[in-house]
Order: structure tokens, then C-alpha cells, then sequence
């Protein structure tokens, strides 16, 4: 039995002798219910699990899946669009080496900011894989193969509009989960991208807390002055996450104090899931940390990454137990997948 399960026994074993009757119990229940319910499914890169990431196909899918909300990776191109890429890199999700072959800079990488939207438009996109010689290999063998079918890139407003046009057409309301990716890079490059995306929520009507959007980032001092800076100059307000990695950069925010800095700008928090289970657990001696608790004592949501059935922690045996030990013991908010089907069956399953 989980430990959260423990103590919703005990607790009713406890309410039991302080005369609580069975409408009370009732209650605790749907109260239980309106937890699961509150959990959030985050569609990471679209249904990546099962096409190329960040294609409209995968979006479109997520979508059916179910998904609460639907994440978008964005960089920059060369004339100034918002595209939807995880990488400011090209060269491990596309052909553009066979398209642009002399295009690639002196590290031997091709730049998204080094080409228009036109050019980008010419690229097929694939699932992600990685170069041994001349020779590709998918980063995830078991997934949608490479060289078939036919994906493309897609700009910020297109996938919005998407969103928009399947919200309308369903009658749900799913929201979107963008991320300003390298804006450090992109500063370099002489592009700020954080101005450019909030132009584009903007413009597409999410411009207040109540919009279905959460805007993330993992550079803090980005986010901070988003934050300070860039949203009330443009008289928005939407809610902001702090992206967590378990490098050594990140250390800082992770104490107490750094914490109290993150909720003055920040709403919630992304954290690495070894953030919240450290990476060396086993089955039968998990090695949880407070975290989610300070998070939320500071009130911010907490949504880790990246859950996927095809590549499972040490300590779990299934996809289901990972998201049992981290929906319901450790509490989280949400959780950004590859698999939001295999993760909404999970929640309505405890409802």
C-alpha cells in the first residue's frame, strides 16, 4: 500500500471514532475525486510517443488523447517567426542536410535562426534520431519509424490556431503549455524571443491568469524578467513556470531561499522527476524529497518531467506505477508525457 493510501486509512479510521457518519465519508471521497480530477495531463511535444514530436500531427493526436494541455518548444528563424522545434538545432529531427548541405555552421550544426520560414518550410521532418557515421538511428527504436510518411515545421500561431479550431469543434477547452527555448542564444543572435512569443499569446487572447496558458522557461533570469519587465509593459499577466534540471546551475533555486525567489516571479515549477525521486531509488527503498511539499507550502503548482512508458526509472516495474508513485504519493500537480492517453485512462481510472 502507498503511502498516501495509508494515510487517507488512517485518517478515516481516526474520523471513525470522533462520530463522522457515512455522508461524511461521502465527502472525503468526493473530495479525493476532485483531486484526481485537478490533475493535469501535459501532452509532451504532442503525443511524442507515438509520432514525430512537435508535428501537427502529434498536437492533433494529443489532443484526441485527451490531453488538458498541449506543450509547445519555440525558437526563432532568421526573419523573425516563432516555430515550434524542441532544439534550436535542425540536424537530428529533419533533412536538412540533404536539403541545405552547406548551410551548417563551423560546429558542424544547422541553426534554425540561419534560415526563413520559407526554408524551414522545404525540410520533412522526422522522429528524433541520432548520427553514428553516416548512418541514423532513432533515438527511440519502438517508435513511429524513421523516412515514413510526411511532417513538416509549423509556426507558434499555427499550432494555436489549431488548438482554437478543435476547441471550437469539440466544445472542450484545452490549453497550451508554450516554452521559450535558448533566449540567451537568441539575444546573441540579435532576436528576443520572449518579446516575440508574448506578441503572438498575445495576439491569439492570452493575456490574462485565467487563460488556458502556462508559459515556461528554464533560464530564471529570462523568466524573472518576463515577470518584472515584459508583462506589464505589454499589460499581460499569465502564469509562469521555472523549469528545474538536475544540473548544478539549477542547485540555487532548489533551497529554501532560492525556492522563496522563484514563487516572487514564478506560479509553479518543472522539475526533472529525479528532482522529486532521486534517479539511484530502487523498488524497495525509494528516495523521495520535499520539494513538492515546499512548492507547495510557497504555493506553487508542480508539474515534472518527462513521463514515458518506453523509458522507465530503475524503481517503477510499469507506467502506471510511476505515475501512482508520483500523482498520488508525492502529490504532483501534473505531468508532462509522451503518452497523455496512457496517463488520462490512468487518472479516470482513480476517479
Amino acid at each position: 500500500m502507498s503511502f498516501s493510501k495509508i494515510v487517507v486509512v488512517s485518517a478515516s479510521l481516526f474520523l471513525s471514532g470522533c462520530g463522522i457518519t457515512a455522508n461524511d465519508n461521502v465527502l472525503i471521497g468526493k473530495n479525493r475525486v476532485a483531486n484526481w480530477q485537478s490533475k493535469l495531463v501535459i501532452a509532451h511535444r504532442g503525443a511524442s510517443g507515438y509520432l514525430p514530436e512537435h508535428t501537427i500531427a502529434a498536437k492533433a493526436m494529443a489532443y484526441a488523447q485527451g490531453a488538458d494541455y498541449i506543450e509547445q518548444d519555440l525558437v526563432m528563424t532568421r526573419d523573425g517567426e516563432v516555430v515550434v522545434l524542441h532544439d534550436h538545432h535542425l540536424d537530428t529531427v529533419s533533412n536538412v542536410r540533404d536539403v541545405f548541405p552547406d548551410r551548417a555552421r563551423a560546429d558542424g550544426r544547422f541553426y534554425v535562426i540561419d534560415f526563413t520560414l520559407s526554408e524551414l518550410r522545404q525540410l520533412a521532418v522526422s522522429e528524433r534520431f541520432q548520427m553514428d557515421s553516416d548512418h541514423q538511428s532513432a533515438v527511440f527504436e519502438d517508435r513511429f519509424p524513421l523516412g515514413q510518411s510526411s511532417f513538416g515545421i509549423s509556426t507558434f500561431a499555427e499550432e494555436i490556431e489549431l488548438v482554437h479550431g478543435l476547441n471550437k469543434s469539440t466544445g472542450r477547452s484545452v490549453g497550451i503549455y508554450p516554452e521559450i527555448k535558448s533566449p540567451a542564444f537568441h539575444r546573441e543572435e540579435e532576436k528576443d524571443i520572449s518579446m516575440a512569443v508574448l506578441e503572438v499569446l498575445r495576439e491569439y487572447g492570452y493575456s490574462t491568469m485565467q487563460d488556458k496558458v502556462f508559459l515556461q522557461c528554464f533560464d530564471p533570469f529570462e523568466l524573472q524578467r518576463i515577470h518584472d519587465e515584459l508583462l506589464p509593459a505589454m499589460n499581460m499577466a499569465v502564469p509562469l513556470v521555472q523549469l528545474l534540471g538536475t544540473g548544478p546551475e539549477f542547485e540555487p533555486l532548489l533551497t529554501e531561499q532560492g525556492l522563496q525567489r522563484v514563487a516572487a516571479y514564478a506560479d509553479g515549477i518543472g522539475p526533472s522527476m529525479f528532482l522529486i525521486i532521486k534517479p539511484d531509488s530502487v523498488a524497495t527503498g525509494l528516495q523521495g524529497t520535499d520539494l513538492v511539499e515546499r512548492a507547495h507550502g510557497l504555493g506553487l503548482i508542480v508539474h515534472p518531467y518527462t513521463f514515458r512508458r518506453d523509458q522507465l526509472p530503475a524503481f517503477v516495474e510499469d507506467f502506471d506505477e510511476l505515475l501512482q508513485i508520483y500523482l498520488d504519493d508525492m502529490d504532483v500537480d501534473g505531468v508532462f508525457t509522451d503518452f497523455p492517453d496512457l496517463t488520462v485512462t490512468f487518472l479516470e481510472s482513480n476517479l
